[in-house]
């Protein structure tokens, strides 16, 4: 696994839903508010770049959402997210969705095992879809802690 460091300000700012991963069950919670954000997204034809990004935070919280192109009407009920990392693990995944959860544990695992301290949110982004589930692409990203630098006093 070839997990990259990155220490370059990414900014996502999603708009979609958020829920509770009742009885840690993420996917489910995950596609519900996916479904929710899209029907709206195509009921108001809002221009978009088509990729899922489903965001794990803290306390179980979930949130599936997209970049959308312009600010959408507050009146439609759309969540924003905007997410700031300026320290995280960065993975590729190529291959079935069912392979992520081992992939994300994998990567995180990895990160560790080489002193990295992981932190939450963790984000999938989705490519585009294509039915050749060996072809799909899934960007993961997980926070990690900056390190905190101790000056002595001379």
């Amino acid at each position: 696994m070839n997990v990259e460091i990155i220490q370059k300000d990414l900014i996502l700012n999603i708009y979609g839903f958020s829920g509770i991963a009742a009885n840690k069950d993420y996917a489910g919670t995950a596609f519900k508010l996916m479904d929710k954000m899209w029907q709206i997204v195509k009921s108001n034809n809002l221009k978009n770049k088509g990729l899922n990004t489903w965001v794990y935070e803290q306390d179980h919280k979930v949130f599936a959402g997209v970049e959308l192109n312009d600010i959408p009407d507050p009146g439609m009920g759309l969540e924003q997210n905007i997410i700031t990392l300026t320290k995280y693990g960065y993975y590729k995944h190529i291959g079935s969705y069912s392979l992520l959860k081992q992939a994300g544990q994998n990567m995180i695992d990895e990160l560790r095992s080489k002193g990295y301290k992981t932190t939450l949110p963790y984000i999938e982004i989705y490519g585009h879809w294509t039915d050749d589930d060996t072809k799909l692409e899934t960007e993961l990203l997980v926070s990690l802690e900056q390190e905190s630098c101790v000056m002595e006093q001379a």
